[in-house]
């Protein structure tokens, strides 16, 4: 029963935004661990989403017609190491080397056309497990993660922020401007009744004021006459330079040998990249290398289990919260002129999966796995514009002397979404294929 396949990492596939939550890509296996010898396995998997969406009217009209985004989530493959070795009946160590964290967008149709955005990640997470008991467990660790990221957002969308956020600053100087009107009333009032040190504060407090409106409305003014400067490109470039932190990982576990039982809670700490970041913005005269822009990537708890239900059959599963609505992409630049974020997610995701392993012979075996996220209904990010998914995947294993050979297929109907100007997207899927070779020792 315990040498049946009990998590397949490499196998339980999500199609591109279909991951848990977020960018996610690649999780650590941490039921790794408990298998039985030392061993060290590869694993690929190649994943290819189909997500577009359709304009709204007026965003059709800007785009030249264009009602239809394309496809705009790129297929990807990714590679991952795991080294496992028992140290002695009660000291296991585990090495993990994968890509935990993607993102690969590119909008080739109307008024999103030449939005681009890369995000790419390394990670490497070495764990100690210490059998505390018979029945329990606990494992701990580091994982060190390597990012970079690059965006380009065109013209139209860029300028359409920036006027946006004139139109704003235009409003917050007009209310400056009238608190500086009505303090100055009192000064003039406070010094007709004699008052001239009430008087003095009062009108230095609208002279400040006054200054402040000021200030705002020329900057309102600068940028909406950049908003409405058709002869300049608008269009945006940032890069993230490749930057590695650190974060921890903790986890405790209970098991029922005898049944096969094992459950497992273990936790991944957040961690924080602070990119060094260039940016440009020509109709703007931008072009600075000068910045700091901070990303957290979130933390999250994951509940696994697994159990035995029968002779040859196990039942496993997961239970995943990820913090994603601490994740938010602000560089200063484009924030200064636009207001508001490059992008971000405003939601934590709960991704559930649930599967069953069936051992065919001693050498083969096989699974079928259902996975589930919400939909919140809330605006998405067009960068990964998707809300919840239901997945589908099957696959199974062949063990050949030292060597087990894993593969598996899963395709996933993406929720469909909304971003914040109204387009939809409905109607996506994706496919991904996975295969690993595992090798005791």
């Amino acid at each position: 029963m315990t040498k049946l396949m009990t998590s397949a990492v490499a196998l339980t596939l999500a199609a591109g935004a279909a991951n848990a939550g977020g960018i996610e890509r690649s999780n650590n296996d941490y039921g790794f661990l408990f298998s039985e010898n030392d061993q060290v396995q590869l694993s690929f998997t190649h994943i290819n989403p189909d997500i577009s969406g359709t304009y709204t009217p007026a965003l059709t009209a800007a785009g030249g017609g264009e009602n239809k985004t394309g496809n705009m989530a790129k297929s990807y493959t990714n590679y991952a190491f795991a080294y496992k070795n028992n140290i002695n009946e009660k000291l296991t160590f585990g090495l993990y080397v994968n890509n935990p964290y993607g993102a690969a967008s590119e909008y080739t149709q109307g008024v999103y056309s030449g939005l681009v955005a890369d995000w790419d990640s390394d990670q490497i997470a070495v764990v100690g497990k210490y059998r505390v008991t018979d029945r329990v467990s606990v494992f701990a660790g580091a994982r060190y993660v390597e990012s970079n990221a690059d965006i380009t957002i065109p013209d139209l969308l860029v300028r359409s922020r920036v006027g946006s956020n004139a139109q704003g600053i235009g409003a917050q100087a007009q209310t400056l401007g009238a608190q500086a009107q009505d303090l100055g009333a009192q000064a003039q009032a406070a010094a007709a009744a004699g008052d001239l040190a009430a008087a003095q504060q009062l009108g230095a407090q609208a002279q400040a004021l006054g200054a402040e409106a000021q200030a705002l409305g020329a900057r309102a003014q600068t940028l909406g006459a950049a908003a409405q400067d058709f002869g300049t490109s608008m269009e945006y470039n940032a890069t993230g330079r490749r930057v590695g932190d650190w974060g921890g990982i903790l986890g405790v576990a209970y098991e029922i040998p005898d049944i096969a039982l094992r459950v497992a809670l273990s936790w991944q700490s957040e961690i924080e990249h602070s990119f060094a970041t260039s940016e440009s913005i020509a109709g703007l005269g931008i072009d600075v290398d000068r910045g700091d822009t901070k990303v957290t990537m979130p933390q999250s708890v994951a509940l696994d289990f697994q159990t035995g239900v029968a002779p040859g059959t196990l039942v496993f599963g997961q239970v995943k919260w990820t913090e994603w609505s601490k994740w938010e992409v602000r560089t200063p630049e484009y924030e200064d002129v636009t207001g508001v974020a490059v992008t971000g997610f405003d939601d934590d995701r709960v991704t559930w999966s649930l599967g069953v392993g069936r051992a065919f012979s001693e050498d083969l075996s096989g699974f079928a796995l259902i996975r589930y996220e919400a939909q919140n209904d809330n605006p998405t990010s067009r960068l990964s514009p998707r809300d919840g998914f239901v997945s589908f995947g099957v696959g199974g294993q062949y063990k050949i002397d030292n060597m087990t050979l894993r593969g598996g297929i899963e395709y996933a109907w993406v929720g469909d979404a909304e971003d914040a100007s109204g387009v939809k997207f409905e109607g996506n899927s994706g496919i991904g294929v996975g295969l690993s070779l595992t090798v005791d020792f």
